[in-house]
C-alpha cells in the first residue's frame, strides 16, 4: 500500500473521497427534495387559495345578489336560505384553509385541499346536474386542478422524510 506527502495511506484517502463525494451527492439531493417540496407547498397552497376564496365569493354573491349566479331569479327567502347554508361551509373551509397556508401547515394543507376538491367535483356534478356545461365545466377543471396539486403535495411530503432519515 503506497502513501502520499500527507502520510495517509492512498486506500484510506479513496475512501474518504468517495465518502466526501456521497455526501456531497446526499446534500444535493436533499437539497433539491426540499426544493421541490416548498415549490409544491406553494403550489398547493395558491391553488387551495384560489379555490377557497372562489367557492366563498360564490356563496357570498348568492346572499347579496342571487342575480349575478342565476339570471331572471327573483331573490326569495329560500333562496337566502340556501345561499347561507352554502356560506355557513365555504367561509369555514375558506379560513381554515387559508390559516393552514399561513401556518404552512402541510398536514392541514393536504387535507383541507382534498376537502375542497371533493367540494368542487360535487358542483361540477349539480352542473351537470343541470344540463349547463359552464357549470360543470370550471368547477370539473378546479377540482381536477386541486387535486393534482395535492397529490404533487402528498408526493413531495412522503419523499422528504425518509431521506432524511438514511
Amino acid at each position: 500500500m503506497g502513501a502520499n506527502i500527507t502520510g495517509i495511506p492512498l486506500r484510506n484517502q479513496r475512501t474518504q473521497v468517495v465518502k466526501s463525494t456521497q455526501l456531497r451527492s446526499d446534500e444535493l439531493t436533499q437539497r433539491e427534495e426540499s426544493m421541490t417540496t416548498i415549490k409544491a407547498v406553494r403550489l398547493a397552497s395558491l391553488v387551495t387559495a384560489i379555490n377557497v376564496l372562489v367557492a366563498s365569493g360564490f356563496s357570498i354573491a348568492a346572499i347579496i345578489r342571487p342575480q349575478y349566479l342565476v339570471a331572471e331569479s327573483v331573490p326569495t327567502e329560500a333562496s337566502l336560505l340556501l345561499a347561507m347554508y352554502a356560506a355557513a361551509r365555504t367561509i369555514p373551509l375558506a379560513l381554515f384553509a387559508l390559516g393552514a397556508i399561513y401556518k404552512q401547515a402541510t398536514p392541514a394543507l393536504l387535507i383541507l385541499g382534498a376537502l375542497a376538491g371533493a367540494m368542487q367535483l360535487l358542483d361540477a356534478g349539480i352542473g351537470l346536474f343541470q344540463h349547463d356545461l359552464g357549470k360543470c365545466a370550471g368547477p370539473l377543471f378546479i377540482a381536477v386542478l386541486q387535486f393534482f396539486v395535492v397529490y404533487l403535495l402528498h408526493r413531495s411530503v412522503r419523499i422528504t422524510p425518509q431521506t432524511q432519515r438514511g
